[in-house]
Protein backbone atom coordinates (compact mmCIF):
# COMPACT_ATOMS: atom_id res chain seq x y z
CA UNK A 1 0.00 0.00 0.00
CA UNK A 2 2.83 2.41 0.75
CA UNK A 3 3.91 2.18 -2.89
CA UNK A 4 0.90 4.22 -4.00
CA UNK A 5 1.80 7.80 -4.91
CA UNK A 6 -1.00 9.29 -2.78
CA UNK A 7 -2.80 8.47 0.42
CA UNK A 8 -5.97 10.34 -0.52
CA UNK A 9 -7.29 11.86 -3.73
CA UNK A 10 -10.15 14.33 -3.27
CA UNK A 11 -12.32 13.85 -6.34
CA UNK A 12 -14.55 16.84 -7.04
CA UNK A 13 -12.21 19.23 -5.23
CA UNK A 14 -13.39 22.24 -7.23
CA UNK A 15 -17.02 21.78 -6.12
CA UNK A 16 -18.46 23.46 -3.05
CA UNK A 17 -18.15 20.55 -0.62
CA UNK A 18 -14.95 19.35 -2.25
CA UNK A 19 -13.40 22.74 -1.51
CA UNK A 20 -14.35 22.42 2.16
CA UNK A 21 -12.71 19.00 2.25
CA UNK A 22 -9.54 20.36 0.62
CA UNK A 23 -9.47 23.26 3.05
CA UNK A 24 -9.85 20.91 6.01
CA UNK A 25 -7.16 18.48 4.85
CA UNK A 26 -4.81 21.38 4.15
CA UNK A 27 -5.33 22.87 7.58
CA UNK A 28 -5.27 19.63 9.54
CA UNK A 29 -2.75 17.54 7.59
CA UNK A 30 -0.93 19.91 5.24
CA UNK A 31 1.06 18.47 2.37
CA UNK A 32 3.57 16.50 4.43
CA UNK A 33 1.73 14.43 7.03
CA UNK A 34 -0.72 13.21 4.40
CA UNK A 35 0.11 12.64 0.74
CA UNK A 36 -3.00 13.96 -0.94
CA UNK A 37 -4.09 15.45 -4.24
CA UNK A 38 -7.00 17.42 -5.66
CA UNK A 39 -8.83 15.99 -8.65
CA UNK A 40 -11.61 17.13 -10.98
CA UNK A 41 -12.46 17.54 -14.63
CA UNK A 42 -11.14 21.09 -15.10
CA UNK A 43 -7.54 21.95 -14.25
CA UNK A 44 -8.11 25.71 -14.40
CA UNK A 45 -10.82 25.46 -11.75
CA UNK A 46 -8.63 23.25 -9.60
CA UNK A 47 -5.77 25.76 -9.82
CA UNK A 48 -8.11 28.60 -8.88
CA UNK A 49 -9.48 26.70 -5.89
CA UNK A 50 -6.04 25.68 -4.67
CA UNK A 51 -4.91 29.31 -4.83
CA UNK A 52 -8.04 30.73 -3.19
CA UNK A 53 -7.82 28.28 -0.30
CA UNK A 54 -4.13 28.86 0.23
CA UNK A 55 -3.40 25.17 -0.28
CA UNK A 56 0.27 24.38 -0.81
CA UNK A 57 1.46 24.29 -4.41
CA UNK A 58 2.98 20.93 -3.49
CA UNK A 59 -0.52 19.41 -3.47
CA UNK A 60 -0.86 17.98 -7.01
CA UNK A 61 -3.81 18.61 -9.32
CA UNK A 62 -5.20 15.69 -11.31
CA UNK A 63 -7.66 15.89 -14.19
CA UNK A 64 -10.22 13.15 -14.71
CA UNK A 65 -13.81 13.11 -15.93
CA UNK A 66 -16.44 10.93 -14.23
CA UNK A 67 -17.42 9.44 -17.60
CA UNK A 68 -13.89 8.62 -18.76
CA UNK A 69 -13.39 5.06 -17.55
CA UNK A 70 -9.76 4.84 -18.62
CA UNK A 71 -8.90 8.09 -16.82
CA UNK A 72 -10.73 6.96 -13.67
CA UNK A 73 -8.90 3.64 -13.72
CA UNK A 74 -5.57 5.44 -13.94
CA UNK A 75 -6.62 7.84 -11.17
CA UNK A 76 -7.62 5.23 -8.60
CA UNK A 77 -4.46 3.20 -9.15
CA UNK A 78 -2.41 6.14 -7.87
CA UNK A 79 -3.97 6.34 -4.41
CA UNK A 80 -4.88 4.34 -1.35
CA UNK A 81 -8.23 6.12 -0.88
CA UNK A 82 -10.54 8.04 -3.19
CA UNK A 83 -12.71 10.60 -1.41
CA UNK A 84 -15.47 11.73 -3.75
CA UNK A 85 -17.98 14.55 -3.33
CA UNK A 86 -19.30 14.29 -6.91
CA UNK A 87 -23.01 13.53 -6.83
CA UNK A 88 -25.70 12.58 -7.43
CA UNK A 89 -23.75 9.35 -7.27
CA UNK A 90 -26.28 7.40 -9.32
CA UNK A 91 -25.48 9.80 -12.17
CA UNK A 92 -21.74 10.31 -11.69
CA UNK A 93 -20.45 7.62 -9.34
CA UNK A 94 -20.95 4.13 -10.76
CA UNK A 95 -17.79 4.01 -12.87
CA UNK A 96 -15.67 5.33 -9.99
CA UNK A 97 -16.92 2.67 -7.58
CA UNK A 98 -16.30 -0.01 -10.19
CA UNK A 99 -12.77 1.27 -10.79
CA UNK A 100 -11.95 1.33 -7.06
CA UNK A 101 -13.35 -2.14 -6.48
CA UNK A 102 -11.34 -3.56 -9.39
CA UNK A 103 -8.10 -1.83 -8.36
CA UNK A 104 -8.30 -2.62 -4.64
CA UNK A 105 -8.51 1.10 -3.81
CA UNK A 106 -10.49 2.25 -0.77
CA UNK A 107 -13.42 4.60 -1.40
CA UNK A 108 -15.51 7.02 0.68
CA UNK A 109 -18.40 9.24 -0.38
CA UNK A 110 -21.38 11.26 0.87
CA UNK A 111 -24.06 9.15 -0.74
CA UNK A 112 -27.65 9.22 0.49
CA UNK A 113 -29.14 7.20 -2.37
CA UNK A 114 -30.13 3.73 -1.06
CA UNK A 115 -31.29 2.16 -4.35
CA UNK A 116 -28.00 3.06 -6.06
CA UNK A 117 -26.02 1.87 -3.05
CA UNK A 118 -27.82 -1.46 -3.22
CA UNK A 119 -26.94 -1.72 -6.91
CA UNK A 120 -23.28 -1.10 -6.07
CA UNK A 121 -23.36 -3.69 -3.27
CA UNK A 122 -24.81 -6.31 -5.59
CA UNK A 123 -22.40 -5.44 -8.41
CA UNK A 124 -19.12 -5.02 -6.52
CA UNK A 125 -19.20 -6.75 -3.13
CA UNK A 126 -17.52 -9.91 -4.41
CA UNK A 127 -14.88 -8.01 -6.39
CA UNK A 128 -14.04 -5.72 -3.46
CA UNK A 129 -13.66 -8.72 -1.16
CA UNK A 130 -11.20 -10.25 -3.62
CA UNK A 131 -9.12 -7.12 -4.22
CA UNK A 132 -9.25 -5.74 -0.67
CA UNK A 133 -11.02 -2.50 -1.64
CA UNK A 134 -12.98 -1.07 1.29
CA UNK A 135 -15.98 0.76 -0.15
CA UNK A 136 -17.67 2.96 2.47
CA UNK A 137 -20.76 4.96 1.54
CA UNK A 138 -22.50 7.75 3.51
CA UNK A 139 -19.54 9.30 5.32
CA UNK A 140 -21.19 12.66 6.07
CA UNK A 141 -24.12 13.85 8.18
CA UNK A 142 -25.90 10.95 6.61
CA UNK A 143 -25.04 8.68 8.22
CA UNK A 144 -21.96 9.04 10.46
CA UNK A 145 -23.39 10.60 13.67
CA UNK A 146 -26.43 8.29 13.55
CA UNK A 147 -24.56 5.10 12.69
CA UNK A 148 -21.93 5.75 15.35
CA UNK A 149 -24.51 6.97 17.88
CA UNK A 150 -26.25 3.59 17.73
CA UNK A 151 -22.89 1.81 17.71
CA UNK A 152 -21.76 3.60 20.89
CA UNK A 153 -25.09 2.99 22.62
CA UNK A 154 -24.88 -0.74 21.92
CA UNK A 155 -21.25 -0.84 23.04
CA UNK A 156 -22.33 0.68 26.35
CA UNK A 157 -25.24 -1.75 26.62
CA UNK A 158 -22.91 -4.73 26.19
CA UNK A 159 -20.68 -3.40 28.95
CA UNK A 160 -23.52 -2.54 31.30
CA UNK A 161 -26.04 -5.32 30.73
CA UNK A 162 -24.09 -7.98 28.86
CA UNK A 163 -26.27 -7.68 25.77
CA UNK A 164 -27.37 -5.13 23.20
CA UNK A 165 -30.75 -3.42 23.35
CA UNK A 166 -33.34 -4.51 20.78
CA UNK A 167 -35.14 -1.15 20.46
CA UNK A 168 -33.32 2.09 19.70
CA UNK A 169 -34.91 5.45 18.98
CA UNK A 170 -32.88 8.05 17.11
CA UNK A 171 -34.17 11.54 17.90
CA UNK A 172 -33.11 14.93 16.57
CA UNK A 173 -33.24 17.34 19.51
CA UNK A 174 -31.94 20.45 17.78
CA UNK A 175 -30.41 21.29 14.44
CA UNK A 176 -29.43 24.49 12.69
CA UNK A 177 -28.21 24.50 9.12
CA UNK A 178 -29.21 23.69 5.59
CA UNK A 179 -29.33 20.44 3.70
CA UNK A 180 -26.78 20.39 0.92
CA UNK A 181 -27.68 21.09 -2.69
CA UNK A 182 -26.20 17.70 -3.49
CA UNK A 183 -28.65 16.02 -1.10
CA UNK A 184 -31.58 17.71 -2.81
CA UNK A 185 -30.24 16.74 -6.25
CA UNK A 186 -29.76 13.15 -5.11
CA UNK A 187 -33.36 12.94 -3.88
CA UNK A 188 -34.60 14.35 -7.18
CA UNK A 189 -32.56 11.81 -9.15
CA UNK A 190 -33.75 8.97 -6.92
CA UNK A 191 -37.40 9.86 -7.34
CA UNK A 192 -36.91 10.13 -11.11
CA UNK A 193 -35.39 6.64 -11.10
CA UNK A 194 -38.29 5.33 -8.99
CA UNK A 195 -40.80 6.73 -11.46
CA UNK A 196 -39.17 4.66 -14.21
CA UNK A 197 -38.60 1.45 -12.24
CA UNK A 198 -41.01 0.12 -9.55
CA UNK A 199 -38.16 -1.93 -8.05
CA UNK A 200 -36.45 1.31 -7.01
CA UNK A 201 -39.53 2.34 -5.06
CA UNK A 202 -39.60 -1.09 -3.39
CA UNK A 203 -36.02 -0.55 -2.23
CA UNK A 204 -36.90 2.92 -0.94
CA UNK A 205 -39.68 1.48 1.21
CA UNK A 206 -37.62 -1.42 2.57
CA UNK A 207 -35.80 -0.70 5.85
CA UNK A 208 -33.47 -3.64 5.10
CA UNK A 209 -32.73 -2.65 1.51
CA UNK A 210 -28.98 -2.33 2.21
CA UNK A 211 -28.87 -5.67 4.06
CA UNK A 212 -29.79 -8.02 1.20
CA UNK A 213 -28.71 -11.18 3.04
CA UNK A 214 -30.54 -10.19 6.22
CA UNK A 215 -32.50 -12.81 8.13
CA UNK A 216 -33.76 -10.24 10.63
CA UNK A 217 -37.36 -10.80 11.64
CA UNK A 218 -38.48 -7.69 13.54
CA UNK A 219 -41.11 -5.46 11.97
CA UNK A 220 -39.76 -1.92 11.87
CA UNK A 221 -41.52 1.05 13.50
CA UNK A 222 -43.51 3.40 11.29
CA UNK A 223 -41.70 6.68 10.82
CA UNK A 224 -43.91 8.58 8.37
CA UNK A 225 -46.42 10.30 10.71
CA UNK A 226 -46.27 12.43 13.87
CA UNK A 227 -47.12 10.75 17.17
CA UNK A 228 -46.56 11.10 20.90
CA UNK A 229 -43.49 9.12 21.96
CA UNK A 230 -44.00 8.15 25.58
CA UNK A 231 -40.42 6.87 25.91
CA UNK A 232 -38.98 10.24 24.83
CA UNK A 233 -41.86 12.11 26.58
CA UNK A 234 -42.32 14.28 23.51
CA UNK A 235 -44.23 14.55 20.28
CA UNK A 236 -42.12 13.49 17.30
CA UNK A 237 -42.34 14.13 13.58
CA UNK A 238 -40.68 12.44 10.57
CA UNK A 239 -37.01 13.21 9.90
CA UNK A 240 -36.17 13.49 6.22
CA UNK A 241 -32.76 11.79 6.51
CA UNK A 242 -34.23 8.71 8.20
CA UNK A 243 -34.76 7.06 4.82
CA UNK A 244 -31.00 6.65 4.41
CA UNK A 245 -29.80 6.49 8.03
CA UNK A 246 -32.07 3.62 9.04
CA UNK A 247 -30.90 1.56 6.07
CA UNK A 248 -27.24 2.10 6.89
CA UNK A 249 -27.75 1.21 10.55
CA UNK A 250 -29.47 -2.06 9.66
CA UNK A 251 -26.55 -2.83 7.31
CA UNK A 252 -24.16 -2.13 10.19
CA UNK A 253 -26.07 -4.66 12.26
CA UNK A 254 -25.81 -7.25 9.48
CA UNK A 255 -22.10 -6.65 8.86
CA UNK A 256 -21.33 -6.97 12.57
CA UNK A 257 -22.93 -10.41 12.68
CA UNK A 258 -26.24 -9.12 14.05
CA UNK A 259 -24.50 -7.53 17.01
CA UNK A 260 -27.68 -5.56 17.73
CA UNK A 261 -29.84 -8.69 17.35
CA UNK A 262 -32.10 -10.10 14.66
CA UNK A 263 -35.03 -8.53 16.51
CA UNK A 264 -33.42 -5.06 16.37
CA UNK A 265 -35.81 -2.16 15.75
CA UNK A 266 -34.74 1.37 14.89
CA UNK A 267 -36.41 4.57 13.78
CA UNK A 268 -35.53 8.28 13.53
CA UNK A 269 -37.78 11.22 14.30
CA UNK A 270 -37.51 14.88 15.28
CA UNK A 271 -38.48 15.88 18.84
CA UNK A 272 -41.01 18.74 18.91
CA UNK A 273 -41.86 18.85 22.61
CA UNK A 274 -44.75 17.76 24.85
CA UNK A 275 -48.32 19.01 25.04
CA UNK A 276 -50.50 20.83 22.55
CA UNK A 277 -47.62 23.00 21.33
CA UNK A 278 -45.47 19.95 20.62
CA UNK A 279 -48.33 18.29 18.76
CA UNK A 280 -49.02 21.37 16.64
CA UNK A 281 -45.34 21.75 15.80
CA UNK A 282 -45.05 18.08 14.85
CA UNK A 283 -47.94 18.28 12.40
CA UNK A 284 -46.75 21.60 10.96
CA UNK A 285 -43.27 20.20 10.33
CA UNK A 286 -44.69 17.03 8.78
CA UNK A 287 -46.56 19.16 6.24
CA UNK A 288 -43.34 20.83 5.09
CA UNK A 289 -40.87 19.59 2.49
CA UNK A 290 -37.47 21.23 3.02
CA UNK A 291 -36.16 19.69 -0.20
CA UNK A 292 -38.81 21.57 -2.20
CA UNK A 293 -37.41 25.00 -1.30
CA UNK A 294 -36.62 26.64 -4.62
CA UNK A 295 -34.37 29.12 -2.84
CA UNK A 296 -32.28 26.37 -1.27
CA UNK A 297 -28.73 25.64 -2.38
CA UNK A 298 -28.12 24.02 -5.74
CA UNK A 299 -25.34 21.46 -6.34
CA UNK A 300 -22.07 23.34 -6.10
CA UNK A 301 -23.59 26.04 -3.88
CA UNK A 302 -23.76 26.38 -0.13
CA UNK A 303 -23.99 28.65 2.90
CA UNK A 304 -21.56 31.38 3.84
CA UNK A 305 -18.71 30.85 6.28
CA UNK A 306 -20.72 32.63 8.97
CA UNK A 307 -23.72 30.37 8.38
CA UNK A 308 -21.58 27.24 8.48
CA UNK A 309 -19.92 28.35 11.71
CA UNK A 310 -23.29 29.11 13.32
CA UNK A 311 -24.71 25.70 12.47
CA UNK A 312 -24.91 22.73 14.82
CA UNK A 313 -26.85 19.55 15.59
CA UNK A 314 -27.83 17.70 18.76
CA UNK A 315 -29.01 14.09 18.52
CA UNK A 316 -30.37 11.71 21.14
CA UNK A 317 -30.41 7.91 20.99
CA UNK A 318 -32.57 5.98 23.45
CA UNK A 319 -32.08 2.24 23.79
CA UNK A 320 -34.54 0.05 25.70
CA UNK A 321 -35.56 -3.55 26.29
CA UNK A 322 -38.52 -5.35 27.85
CA UNK A 323 -36.74 -5.64 31.21
CA UNK A 324 -36.70 -1.88 31.79
CA UNK A 325 -33.04 -1.40 30.85
CA UNK A 326 -32.37 1.96 29.23
CA UNK A 327 -29.37 3.82 27.85
CA UNK A 328 -29.30 7.31 26.38
CA UNK A 329 -26.47 8.61 24.20
CA UNK A 330 -26.12 12.18 22.95
CA UNK A 331 -24.23 13.16 19.80
CA UNK A 332 -23.45 16.73 18.82
CA UNK A 333 -21.67 18.47 15.95
CA UNK A 334 -20.25 21.97 16.01
CA UNK A 335 -21.00 23.23 12.48
CA UNK A 336 -23.65 23.26 9.79
CA UNK A 337 -24.50 19.55 9.34
CA UNK A 338 -24.74 19.43 5.54
CA UNK A 339 -21.45 21.20 4.81
CA UNK A 340 -19.16 22.25 7.67
CA UNK A 341 -19.48 19.10 9.75
CA UNK A 342 -19.89 16.78 6.77
CA UNK A 343 -16.63 17.90 5.19
CA UNK A 344 -14.74 17.13 8.40
CA UNK A 345 -16.41 13.76 8.88
CA UNK A 346 -15.67 12.40 5.41
CA UNK A 347 -12.09 13.66 5.65
CA UNK A 348 -11.50 11.83 8.93
CA UNK A 349 -13.08 8.66 7.52
CA UNK A 350 -10.62 8.76 4.62
CA UNK A 351 -7.67 9.43 6.91
CA UNK A 352 -8.79 6.62 9.23
CA UNK A 353 -8.60 4.13 6.35
CA UNK A 354 -5.10 5.37 5.52
CA UNK A 355 -3.48 5.81 8.89
CA UNK A 356 -5.17 3.45 11.34
CA UNK A 357 -4.84 -0.28 11.78
CA UNK A 358 -8.27 -1.71 11.08
CA UNK A 359 -9.33 -5.36 10.93
CA UNK A 360 -11.60 -4.57 8.00
CA UNK A 361 -11.05 -6.52 4.79
CA UNK A 362 -12.39 -5.75 1.35
CA UNK A 363 -16.08 -5.24 0.75
CA UNK A 364 -18.87 -2.67 0.87
CA UNK A 365 -19.06 -1.36 4.42
CA UNK A 366 -20.73 1.18 6.67
CA UNK A 367 -18.73 3.57 8.82
CA UNK A 368 -19.60 1.79 12.09
CA UNK A 369 -18.81 -1.68 10.78
CA UNK A 370 -15.60 -0.65 8.99
CA UNK A 371 -14.03 1.80 11.45
CA UNK A 372 -16.00 1.68 14.72
CA UNK A 373 -14.20 2.97 17.81
CA UNK A 374 -11.20 4.14 15.77
CA UNK A 375 -13.04 6.71 13.68
CA UNK A 376 -15.27 7.64 16.61
CA UNK A 377 -12.17 8.71 18.53
CA UNK A 378 -10.89 10.62 15.49
CA UNK A 379 -14.14 12.55 15.16
CA UNK A 380 -14.07 13.54 18.82
CA UNK A 381 -10.44 14.61 18.67
CA UNK A 382 -10.43 16.39 15.32
CA UNK A 383 -13.88 17.01 13.85
CA UNK A 384 -15.89 18.79 16.54
CA UNK A 385 -18.23 15.90 17.40
CA UNK A 386 -19.12 14.69 20.88
CA UNK A 387 -20.48 11.29 21.89
CA UNK A 388 -21.65 10.97 25.48
CA UNK A 389 -23.67 8.52 27.58
CA UNK A 390 -26.30 10.67 29.30
CA UNK A 391 -27.84 8.31 31.87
Amino acid sequence: MSQKEFDVIVYGASGYTGQLVAEYLSGRYGSGELRWAMAGRNKDKLEAVRASLGVSQQVPLLVSDATDIDALTDLVKQTRVVLTTVGPYQLYGSELVAACAAAGTDYVDLCGEPPWMRQMIDAHQATAQQTGARIVFSCGFDSVPFDLGVYMLQREAKQRFGHCLPRVRGRVRKMQGTFSGGTAASLKATMAAAAKDPKVMDLLRNHLSLAPQSTATAEQPRDNKPYYDAVAESWVTPFIMAAINTRNIHRSNLLQGYLYGKDFQYDEMVLTGPGDKGEATAHAMAAQNPMADKDGPKPGEGPSLEEREAGFYDLLFIGTDDNGNRIEVGVTGDKDPGYGSTSKMISECAVCLVKDELPTGGGVWTVASAMGDTVLDRLIENAGLTFAVEN
